[in-house]
């Protein structure tokens, strides 16, 4: 007479038969260490089959284009040409605009600008367009390791830059806080052409003396109150103001890009210089896993200089893998 197998017997079996199975490392699954993945990339002039195949015999997934000025049938022929390869023009770089200029005229016209690039970015086939809204310098200002910022959150702007008597500093808050308002209305202006394109408006943290610290970037950014509008985060650039992961965190969903490069600070953490991704002062295994923390799946652009293609590819392989 046979035994008659119940469920829990049964169940039994499977689970002694699965461990069985685990047991051989072939047939293991292992659990991946980060549950976002990045891609690759390298800025580019004009992405044509020259420019791009080595990219693609490197490793890379994808360039960043930084030429707005081609006509959408040139623009559309690189999209061609790159996605031929298997790769993605993923982003436009635009740069500097004027926003914060006392001339109209000025502001009207890096305007239109940028709208013809948010146009060309969609012929790439790129889904943002980086763009620095403006720049201020010429004045008495706080060293990087000095500001200590308050904010109002309703206009943007500063109120104080550093702890005590801020006299010192009028002529940089009343420079900085034009910057805001220019920056406010001209984005403002272009949110309409980004959101017919389905185009991201990235703004970069640059070197412009603006926004130098994570919470008060992110407030400017997250004002528009607009998911065309996200930030374009540059991990080597502010790490003179605070740690590159604090501004990952702080970014968090607003996050569109990140430009790859890094800096080496002094050992009293008081000014430094450029240095070779992965040689300077990031701490690379903790960013990758801010980035993955918040959720960010996306392109790790390249904007260094110096060694070879197959190196840089290297290099943001160990930076995806956390090491």
């Amino acid at each position: 007479m046979k035994e008659r197998v119940n469920r829990r017997t049964f169940l039994a079996a499977s689970a002694a038969a699965g461990l069985g199975l685990a047991a051989a490392p072939h047939l293991a699954a292992e659990t991946p260490k980060f549950k976002t993945q990045l891609k690759k990339a390298m800025i580019v002039g004009r992405p044509d089959e020259a420019n791009l195949k080595p990219l693609k015999d490197a490793g890379f997934d994808g360039c960043e284009a930084s030429n707005w000025k081609l006509s959408p049938e040139e623009a559309a022929a690189s999209r061609a040409a790159a996605e031929k390869l298997g790769l993605r023009i993923h982003s436009l770089l635009y740069g500097w605009a004027n926003f914060n200029s006392k001339d109209a005229g000025t502001v009207a016209g890096n305007i239109a600008d940028v709208e013809k690039a948010i146009r060309a970015c969609k012929a790439y086939g790129a889904d943002a367009l980086l763009l620095v809204p403006c720049r201020i310098s010429g004045m008495a200002m706080p060293e990087a390791w000095e500001f200590q910022l308050e904010f109002d959150e309703t206009t943007g702007h500063l109120t104080k830059v550093v702890a005590g008597d801020n006299a010192k500093y009028k002529a940089y808050l009343d420079a900085h806080n034009q910057a805001v308002d220019g920056s406010i209305a001209a984005v403002k202006k272009l949110i309409p052409v980004a959101e017919e394109t389905r185009v991201v408006i990235a703004l970069e943290n640059v070197w412009n003396n603006l926004w130098v610290k994570p919470e008060y970037f992110k407030a400017f950014v997250a004002s528009f109150e607009n998911r065309w509008v996200k930030a374009y985060l540059d991990l080597g650039n502010h790490v003179k103001y605070a740690p590159t992961e604090e501004w990952v965190r702080a970014l968090g969903p607003l996050l569109a890009k990140c430009h790859v490069k890094d800096y080496k600070l002094k050992p009293d953490g008081h000014g430094g210089d450029w240095a070779r991704i992965r040689d300077g002062s990031i701490n690379w295994p903790v960013v990758r896993k801010a980035l993955d923390d918040v959720g960010y799946n996306g392109w790790l652009t390249v904007e260094d200089s110096g060694l070879s293609l197959e190196e840089y590819s290297k290099r943001l392989d160990l930076i995806s893998a956390g090491e």
